[in-house]
């Protein structure tokens, strides 16, 4: 009976051990800095949300997060090497809708699966793009902007920040819903889209609402609708485009955060309380807003869903655009 019973105690304390093994590590975590990857250049879009939430983060856990640049391929290559790395919660990623959502659609073969080799941590923020004209085109509004395009098939302009860009297919969901035909000028990316258009080179361009607003308030730009289904704080008098006849119109521009696939789920747990943490405080709000972004803190399995769905959406739109890149 001593036998016995030692053995089963000395079994429970093993299976104990074994069961705690999992949670013991992550209790652990962090014990040194965590990376967190951007996949796009330094200096703007993801990057300065990915700078601002990474610094705060680091405050949080007590030990440094590193932004690494990670740039080519349309945000693929640094999406890749986090899809290859020790899934242990130090290697992260904050990303865009394109490497995640978009490419697939427009690249034959890809090294990654966005919905197999991430782990979802939270969706951070969305920012909404606004549809700024040139002074010279003859339209106040945007029933004005379709009345023209219709009675000038094909002669309209729109840039992009290149072909299956959001931009791009900002204009092509506009085009489809409005029934009419304009010209898309694909760039290499956005900004020299947005210069050609205060030139007047081109006769509109859905850009991003801190790019573009200091233009439409020194009236070089108009700005005939915001893409978003909700009025932006920044200026409240610029309706949305699907206020003005196209309910539903949404074309919005979103980071998240990302970790490998396997991660443990208590790490993954963690970090999206400290990030949701560090996305409501007062003055990284502020700082977000005057950035054109909305914070968002969605939990992991609500980011999952959102991802599943951008996925669907935006092979659609993709389509729908006649989108193409070199493969």
């Amino acid at each position: 009976m001593r036998i016995v019973g030692f053995a089963a105690l000395f079994g429970a304390a093993l299976l104990s051990g074994l069961l705690a093994a999992t949670p013991l590590a992550a209790q652990s975590w962090p014990a040194r800095p965590i990376t967190m990857v951007n996949p796009y250049a330094a200096g703007a879009g993801v990057d300065p949300v990915a700078r601002l939430v990474a610094q705060r983060l680091g405050e949080r856990l007590g030990q440094p997060v590193v932004v690494e640049n990670r740039t080519g391929a349309a945000g693929m290559i640094g999406a890749a090497t986090v899809a290859r790395a020790k899934p242990d919660g130090y290697t992260i990623m904050m990303s865009a809708a394109g490497d995640i959502a978009i490419n697939q659609h427009l690249y034959k073969s890809m090294t990654y699966d966005a919905e197999r080799d991430f782990a979802p941590i939270t969706q951070a923020v969305r920012l909404p793009f606004l549809l700024a004209v040139h002074p010279s085109v003859p339209a106040k509004s945007l029933k004005d902007l379709i009345a023209l395009a219709k009675a000038r098939p094909d002669q309209l302009t729109y840039g992009s920040g290149g072909s299956g860009s959001l931009q791009h297919l900002a204009g092509a969901l506009l085009v489809a819903s409005a029934g009419v035909k304009m010209t898309h000028v694909p760039y290499k990316a956005v900004a020299p889209a947005l210069v050609d258009l205060l030139g007047g080179q081109l006769s509109l361009v859905f850009a991003g609402v801190p790019a573009a607003l200091p233009h439409v308030k020194a009236e070089k730009l108009r700005a005939l609708g915001v893409t978003s289904t909700k009025r932006i704080e920044q200026a409240p008098e610029i309706p949305t485009i699907a206020e003005q006849g196209y309910p539903g119109f949404e074309i919005m521009q979103w980071f998240g955060v990302f970790a490998p696939a396997k991660t443990p789920p208590e790490i993954v747990e963690r970090l999206y309380k400290e990030i949701a943490a560090v996305l409501s405080e007062p003055s990284v709000v502020e700082t977000l807003r005057a950035q054109g972004a909305e914070p968002v803190a969605s939990s992991p399995a609500e980011f999952a869903k959102f991802i599943r769905a951008e996925i669907v959406r935006f092979g659609k739109l993709v389509k729908l655009s006649g989108a193409s890149v070199d493969q």
